[in-house]
């Protein structure tokens, strides 16, 4: 890989096309004038590579630039896209320290945990503007014949600084945590050996951040996640799926989004959040009886896949005029009826639960971002959730090519 690396040196080196002559134009609509050749040590997937490169200077912006470093994908950092790379999966999957010891041990890139840090967000803050601004269907990926949508949101530990005048569940009332708002369009066209629909391999993409997913009545534009969950179906194509589905976990929040950005879509409780109900229920009802309590929650289970909510609140009614927390209960099945026709939807063929849901909240924001010690910033946060659903989604090489030119070097 040295030996590699010197003979790269040299090449570009002598290659001094990157002269311009002594004037050439500047981005500002100036002219920049020739100062010379000027060095610099690049980290590549070689090792580091010093390179000498012409320098122009515009005396109208006070800017200067350096051709070479744009046509190799440089321009303003000292990592080769290759190693940008590198440094963007390890930023995405694990924390700074250890993706400094992972590249030094596996690539042996002497790259200190800071190093790795700002590189990683400064590429994590790229893709969150890029996801903002370039908005294109992916034509690569075909429209399956159903598509769904998920929507969910889970909280990582925050600095104070990004907590101050914010309430929460402490004990005094204060937060200790930002709510990251998630969605993910997959398809499952895929049959388990029961005839249960499985997610297929690859087609779930995430998109995800700190930000809101209010909308007031009288608001002109929609909020920050109901937009980004317009960009997520954009690209997804969902509109042109001939069956459309969003999963959530019975918020209200989730389907006012879903009527604003899918009308007309099959809306659907997640099976296994209104059987964590019943089972929390059950518990309240009939304490330590463990035989009168799992007979009773067999039987509203049993009503439950039937989609037979009617008699299912029937029997929790029983219950309410002794127990608040039977009457609490009622209302999150009598509202949710038509979202809880489950035998109905198994007819039809459709996912019930969102497995993939709550999985992609303990893939893309758990298991990155609460681990012991961690406390991020919300500028940081959001930077590395745009990573991480990059490369969780396979748009990070898609996101890297569009910043360097298809014949250069990407070492």
């Amino acid at each position: 890989m040295a030996v590699a690396g010197r003979v790269l040196e040299r090449f570009l080196n002598a290659d001094t096309s990157d002269y311009a002559g002594p004037v050439a134009p500047c981005p500002c609509g100036g002219v920049a004038h020739y100062l010379g050749r000027r060095e610099k040590t690049f980290v590549t997937v070689l090792g580091p590579l010093r390179l000498r490169r012409a320098y122009y200077h515009c005396t109208g912006c006070g800017q200067g630039f350096f051709p070479r470093d744009r046509q190799l994908g440089m321009e303003h950092t000292s990592l080769s896209p290759g190693v940008t790379r590198m440094v963007g999966l390890v930023g995405a999957m694990t924390s700074f320290a250890e993706g400094s010891t992972l590249l030094s041990d596996l690539a042996g890139l002497d790259l200190g945990g800071k190093r790795v840090e700002r590189a990683a967000r400064s590429l994590g803050d790229q893709i969150a503007v890029a996801e903002r601004t370039v908005v294109e269907p992916e034509l690569g990926r075909s429209v399956p014949h159903t598509l769904y949508l998920g929507m969910d949101g889970t909280g990582i530990p925050m600095r104070a600084a990004a907590l101050e005048g914010r309430t929460g569940k402490q004990a005094d009332g204060s937060a200790r945590t930002r709510e990251v708002k998630l969605c993910v369009v997959w398809s499952a066209e895929h049959r388990d050996a029961h005839g249960v629909p499985v997610r297929d391999p690859g087609s779930a993409t995430y998109s995800a951040a700190i930000e809101s997913a209010a909308t007031r009545d009288t608001d002109d534009h929609l909020s920050a996640f109901a937009e980004r969950v317009a960009r997520e179906t954009t690209r997804r194509r969902f509109e042109l799926a001939r069956r459309r589905a969003v999963l959530g976990d019975g918020a209200a929040w989730i389907w006012n989004l879903a009527n604003e950005q899918c009308p007309g879509a099959v809306e659907i409780v997640d099976r296994f959040h209104a059987k964590q109900h019943l089972s929390e229920l059950a518990g309240s009802l009939w304490g330590e009886y463990k035989e009168l309590r799992a007979h009773w929650l067999q039987g509203r289970y049993a009503e439950l896949d039937l989609g037979n909510i009617e008699t299912l609140t029937e029997r929790i009614g029983i219950h309410a005029e002794h127990f608040d927390e039977a009457r609490r209960a009622i209302p999150y099945f009598t509202q949710n009826e038509a979202r809880m026709r489950y035998g109905a939807f198994r007819e039809a063929g459709f996912c019930t639960s969102t497995g993939i849901v709550e999985g992609g909240c303990k893939t893309v924001v758990g298991t990155r971002f609460k681990r012991p010690g961690m406390h991020w910033s919300v500028y940081g946060a959001n930077a590395i959730l745009a990573l991480r659903c990059a490369v969780l989604s396979n748009r990070l090489d898609p996101h890297l090519a569009r910043r360097l030119p298809s014949d250069r070097i990407a070492a």
